[in-house]
């Protein structure tokens, strides 16, 4: 079946429809990873996007369900080169057009990816509608795409109430506002006691419960539309408590701080983002998946520290606060799969609140 996605500014693309076969209009992004579409498929900081893979043939390792970062795929579609329809591998247990399918997320392959890529990067991040109506109007589809926005996202990928990790050590509070599966995995496995809490969560409630330290997660969005949800972590920073947080949850700490933030052109989303590490001057391979980034000209030099920078474009990856014991990272130490070379943060957190002992 024939497929098109049409973009705000008019581009069309002619393909063929797999996957669930729906009419979705979203932000279109790309991830340059080589593999892992079944971690990017469940990451929930992809809610309100639709996600093109540049590597050119998607599916072929099939669906490993113990891979998923979430109970569910997030994003409004998929685009690809080419999915393979005969996976391989041991572990498989379903495929990628039937994954998609019972999920209802709409995808369309046969594509030019790299012509799609191109045009997103030159112009920056466009909307999109993936579509298998070869009746469709541009007058009538254009100003409907135009209009779409990402909006009350983490409110949609965000946990109902809180709920507890078993472990034995030092019990951290996680703030859930779009949490992957391995942030939690990376705390268990150094022995954390962890207790997971829906985003508009209070932080009286959360400091009463007496964690040894705090992790604000990744997520979707815009951060500055967490109005709410900024005025608790600001709180949440007032206490003292040691806090690590990543992706979004470093974006929110720096507004609460009085930092800002914006949209990049067409944002950071792969698995070989180098970062360098300005106290040591070692670079990291990174995994990363964001659209907006801190403003370096707004961190307050007396509050917060740039304690990361990505080596291709310079912008923000990470802040060491000097007044409280809280550090952020742009970045994915817990990406898997994808380099781990950072890690190791996890450790610091683990030292920041007392170590193991």
């Amino acid at each position: 079946m024939k497929a098109f996605l049409i973009l705000e500014d008019g581009s069309v693309f002619e393909g063929q429809s797999f996957g669930a076969v729906r009419e979705a209009v979203s932000e279109i992004v790309f991830n340059t990873s080589m593999t892992g579409y079944m971690e990017v498929l469940t990451d929930p900081s992809y809610a309100g996007q639709a996600v093109v893979m540049t590597y050119p043939i998607i599916g072929n390792y099939g669906i490993c369900r113990e891979d998923m970062e979430s109970l569910k795929p997030w994003p409004d579609g998929f685009i690809v080169r080419e999915s393979a329809r005969m996976p391989s591998n041991f572990r498989c247990e379903d495929t990628l057009e039937h994954f998609l399918k019972i999920h209802g997320i709409p995808g369309i392959c046969r594509i030019d990816t790299r012509a799609l890529t191109k045009l997103l990067r030159s112009k920056g991040t466009m909307n999109g509608m993936i579509t298998t109506r070869e009746d469709w109007k541009p007058e009538e589809v254009l100003p409907r795409i135009r209009a779409y926005r990402v909006e009350h996202v983490v409110e949609r990928v965000s946990c109902d109430k809180p709920y507890r990790l078993p472990g034995l050590g030092k019990r951290v509070a996680l703030m859930d506002f779009g949490a992957k599966s391995n942030i939690m995995k990376s705390l268990q496995t150094r022995g954390c006691q962890v207790t997971v809490y829906p985003a508009h969560a209070s932080a009286e409630e959360i400091l009463a419960a007496r964690p040894d330290g705090i992790m604000l997660s990744n997520g979707p969005g815009d951060p500055k539309e967490c109005t709410e949800i900024i005025r608790e972590v600001g709180k949440l920073y007032d206490s003292g408590t040691p806090v690590f947080a990543i992706c979004l949850g470093h974006q929110l700490m720096a507004l609460a701080t009085g930092g800002d933030t914006h949209k990049m052109k067409y944002g950071h989303r792969g698995g070989n983002h180098p970062v360098k590490d300005l106290k040591s001057g070692r670079v990291y391979i990174s995994a990363q998946n964001h659209g907006y980034v801190v403003d370096m000209d707004k961190v307050d030099a007396s509050i917060a520290q740039v304690a990361f920078r990505n080596v291709n474009d310079g912008t923000v990856e990470g802040l060491r606060y000097l007044q409280k014991p809280v550090f952020t990272v742009q970045f994915h130490p817990e990406a898997s799969p994808g380099p781990r070379d950072s890690g190791y943060l996890f450790d610091e957190f683990i030292e920041m609140m007392g170590g193991n002992a």
